[in-house]
């Protein structure tokens, strides 16, 4: 694998640990503005919603340069957004420090994923594009905990320095490593758009969007899940999580290594198995071994979606994939967004801590069918352009015989 593939992996090292980390320090930046913790929660829904939004905005804007100088940019954003959150003088300006970090993750997975596919033989693509997200995997086992740490030692401001960083590593890697490739002369803005006339690519997003939220639904309710159901300490809920971390980096190899052999029949036994894996978490949660267990699997089977779908999507709109592929990324932070929505709804209805687990076995299931669906289509097209083929081919040859044969000239 060449190495620009690291350069990538490097700035999405930066972008997952940025988009988590306030996760574990929101406590402490809440009582430094003087806010509550659900005002401080828009620095994780407001993060979301500028991935959602931005990721297609600034791949249309993109398209007039080449995707090593929208890489570069995109990594230009990021330092100053996590500089900007780490200086912010009040809560309003690291909302938007926040905001301008999130306009770079939508795109730079999409576009790096465009370059990552690029970059390596078409048999090996899903495997470039699992390795250029092991960076965000990686980022919740080391970056995360790790930011956590020293946010509550030397505080939180420290962390979105060492964060922003970590983006002038990314940005002097890809400056480095990427090669620049130029902007195909037949892209254009409405090339791009044009990608999502096929149904395909909207299927894509919709398994994108109910998939992962699944994994979400039961995520982002894991602290009271397992402190009050399983019976782990406050502590312990951080190691809990790094265990859920290293399930999505063995999740994200093994998806992109099976997703190049047999792509739809990957998707199709890890999206089965992630439901049956969150309907059995309402029961294992109860139980600290079990509990443990079945999160690490949810990872992993959570994630293992991710390289078979992002490379679906490359496929499907394989004449301009730039945009579909950054839309569907912003597809993971809206299903992430529904599905802790929808958790929350059936823990204010006093369901119980694990019901949340239900939401995301539904929205895994849903993205289940809609993906048999998708195989089905798929499948009948192929049959189509086949038939098309043979026909083409039989009209010709026998224009061919027609015309060599001295006979039917002469009548």
């Amino acid at each position: 694998m060449p190495l620009a593939l690291l350069a990538l992996a490097i700035g999405a090292f930066g972008i997952g640990t940025t988009e988590f980390v306030i996760m574990g320090v929101l406590p402490q930046v809440a009582g430094d503005f003087g806010v509550t913790i659900p005002t401080a929660g828009w620095l994780v829904s407001g993060y979301a919603l500028g991935v959602v939004f931005g990721a297609p905005l600034l791949t249309v804007l993109g398209t007039k340069v080449s995707r090593k100088k929208m890489l570069l940019f995109l990594m230009t954003l990021f330092v100053i957004g996590n500089t900007l959150s780490a200086l912010a003088p009040s809560f309003g300006i690291m909302l938007i420090g926040r905001i301008v970090a999130s306009l770079a993750h939508g795109a730079f997975f999409g576009i790096g994923s465009v370059v990552a596919a690029g970059l390596v033989a078409p048999q090996k693509k899903a495997s470039a594009i699992s390795l250029m997200f092991m960076g965000l995997t990686v980022a919740n086992i080391v970056g995360v905990p790790g930011g956590t740490y020293i946010g509550h030692a030397a505080g939180w401001r420290v962390t979105f320095l060492l964060v922003a960083a970590l983006g002038v590593i990314g940005f002097l890697g890809v400056a480095k490593l990427v090669p620049e490739t130029g902007r195909p002369d037949s892209v254009s803005v409405r090339t791009e758009f044009a990608a999502f006339r096929n149904v395909q690519v909207w299927l894509a997003m919709a398994m994108t969007v109910l998939g992962y939220g699944g994994v979400f639904a039961a995520i982002t309710y894991i602290t009271p899940m397992m402190t009050e159901v399983a019976g782990y300490t406050e502590a312990t809920v951080t190691w809990l999580l790094v265990l859920f971390g290293i399930g999505m980096f063995l999740g994200n190899l093994l998806g992109g290594k099976f997703a190049d052999r047999r792509l739809m029949p990957m998707l199709l036994t890890t999206l089965a198995a992630l439901t049956g894996a969150l309907l059995l978490f309402t029961a294992t949660a109860h139980n600290k071994v079990l509990a443990a267990i079945t999160l690490s699997l949810i990872g992993a089977l959570g994630f293992a979606t991710v390289p078979p779908l992002q490379k679906w999507v490359l496929d499907q709109a394989s004449a301009a994939p730039t945009l579909a592929s950054a839309a569907n990324i912003g597809a993971f932070n809206l299903g992430n967004a529904l599905a802790a929505w929808l958790g929350g709804l059936v823990i204010a209805a006093g369901l119980g801590y694990t019901s949340p687990n239900w939401i995301g076995a539904i929205l895994s299931g849903t993205a289940l069918l809609l993906a048999l669906l998708a195989s089905r289509l798929h499948r009948r097209t192929r049959t189509a352009e086949h038939v098309t083929e043979r026909g083409t081919e039989r009209v010709v040859a026998g224009a061919a015989g027609h015309r060599s044969t001295p006979e039917t000239v002469l009548r």
